[in-house]
């Protein structure tokens, strides 16, 4: 049945895609790349997958994983077509993203479910729901005012007096069919430098790199400042590098500075479009530069962001898109920036191995890990935002896994917390699964027991930002 039901929703999500203007081919394999990503921790999942994207499954089940690995990110980010036509302001966000949380419920059914698939589908949904409605802008670590929503499907979200309902309603309307009396979306007004700068400053830690973007930011709006004065200047890098840990805000701090690029007149959009290799090396020699090319124009008048870029130079193919890259930089020096992001050993050998990279990221910047104050702070933050309430007892549990994790290469940092805040929503509707009517207490309140036996999430194995 779940096979069947994946196989409808990635009918849907192609027909969502369809109205959106987009390729309905991409959109397909988009949703069976995130649809992987989400039930990869299910036994029996990888077979259930398959037959449902019409792969032969007596051969090997390579093609699942290799599209899980692709896909994880998408867990705690918005897919890109979806980050695409939120980007152009398309009416038909909301309803592709509907599309691909239909994809996800049916992902998580694959298989034997895990409390891990179930808690990742409900983190999935959230992001790509509030991504869609603009309330989202970073999947860790949160601003305060910007968080994120979790919900757990067995328990009711208590009634808030808002304007509109935390997610678009779909009731009626099939993925993709937008309702004939629903309005285009309100474009948000583009924020100040001080806003941003500010939005910065209320994040969770992160101190050496606020200082680092703020010194940056100051450079780059004197140069500004004497060019308009007609005074000569020193042609300054815009490029960056981000090295750090999984879960250390690289990709938030990445959008973050877009936005004050543009502020400062540096680019014209302030977008962020976010790659890894997989979307920038081809099957072939030769096909690798028009495909590195094709996402380079996306970036246009934005960031190009490019996360764990030292895989582009594990080979031949890698190296290629790196030639085109740095051509494309200097093709497009003046609406383009790019930034490199990946763990500190990795990345300084790969802006060595080709002079162009060396001359055009000439600063680079470290994300330390997070304390274990940091870490309790990101969690009862990102729990509030879910309209859930630790118990004093239960930071004190947390406290107690946070001691426990090691902090070595790979440690996921606020995106462990995540997972430690996922698996905790998921034991909390098991714990009140005879409870007919929770009270809103109940319905709000985590305890130490949703925190017990929380295993296998001290590390991040994908290397995501």
């Amino acid at each position: 049945m779940s096979t069947t039901a994946l196989a409808a929703a990635l009918d849907a999500l192609a027909t969502a895609a369809t109205a959106a203007g987009v390729s309905a081919p991409a959109a397909r394999t988009e949703g069976e790349r995130l649809a992987a990503a989400v039930a990869e921790s299910s036994p029996g999942a990888p077979a259930g997958w398959m037959a449902a994207t019409a792969r032969t499954t007596s051969g090997s089940l390579q093609p699942f994983f290799d599209a899980a690995v692709s896909a994880r990110r998408w867990r705690n980010a918005p897919t890109d077509l979806l980050n695409d036509l939120i980007g152009t302001g398309s009416p038909h966000s909301t309803r592709y993203a509907e599309a691909l949380a239909v994809v996800v419920d049916a992902a998580a059914e694959l298989g034997e479910p895990s409390i891990s698939a179930i808690a990742a589908a409900e983190g999935t949904k959230a992001v790509h729901r509030s991504a869609a409605t603009g309330r989202d802008k970073s999947p860790t670590p949160p601003s305060p005012s910007t968080p994120p929503q979790t919900i757990h499907p067995s328990v009711t979200r208590p009634t808030q007096p808002t304007t509109q309902p935390p997610f678009p309603a779909a009731e009626g309307d099939g993925p993709g069919k937008a309702p004939a009396d629903e309005p285009a979306p309100a474009e948000e007004p583009e924020k100040t430098l001080e806003q941003l700068l500010e939005e910065l400053d209320q994040l969770i830690g992160l101190g050496r790199v606020k200082d680092e973007i703020h010194r940056q930011t100051e450079l780059l709006r004197i140069e500004r400042l004497r060019g308009e004065a007609g005074l000569s200047a020193p042609t300054l890098t815009r490029h960056l590098v981000f090295v750090g840990n999984p879960g250390t805000g690289k990709t938030t701090v990445g959008r973050l500075v877009a936005g004050i690029y543009r502020a400062l007149g540096l680019l014209d959009k302030g977008h962020l479009v976010e790659v890894d290799r997989s979307e920038l090396v081809a099957g072939y020699l030769g096909q690798t530069a028009e495909k590195t090319t094709a996402v380079v124009e996306r970036a246009l008048g934005g960031v190009l962001f490019i996360d764990e870029a030292y895989a582009l130079a594990e080979d031949q193919y890698g190296r290629e898109a790196v030639d085109t890259l740095v051509k494309d930089m200097e093709d497009h020096r003046d609406d383009l920036v790019v930034i490199v992001a990946g763990y500190p050993g990795p990345m300084a050998r790969f802006v060595g191995t080709n002079p162009g990279l060396e001359s055009r990221f000439a600063r680079t910047i470290t994300f330390e890990d997070y304390s274990a104050d940091e870490l309790r702070q990101i969690f009862g933050s990102m729990a509030r935002a879910a309209d859930f309430e630790p118990e004093p007892a239960a930071l004190e549990r947390f406290d107690r896994l946070a001691a426990d994790q090691a902090r070595g290469e790979g440690f996921g940092n606020g995106r462990w917390a995540r997972n430690v805040l996922d698996s905790a929503i998921a034991r909390h509707a098991w714990r009140l699964r005879h409870v007919e009517r929770p009270t809103l207490d109940q319905l709000r309140t985590l305890v130490p027991e949703d925190l017990e036996d929380v295993v296998d999430i001290g590390t991040d194995s994908e290397a995501t930002t």
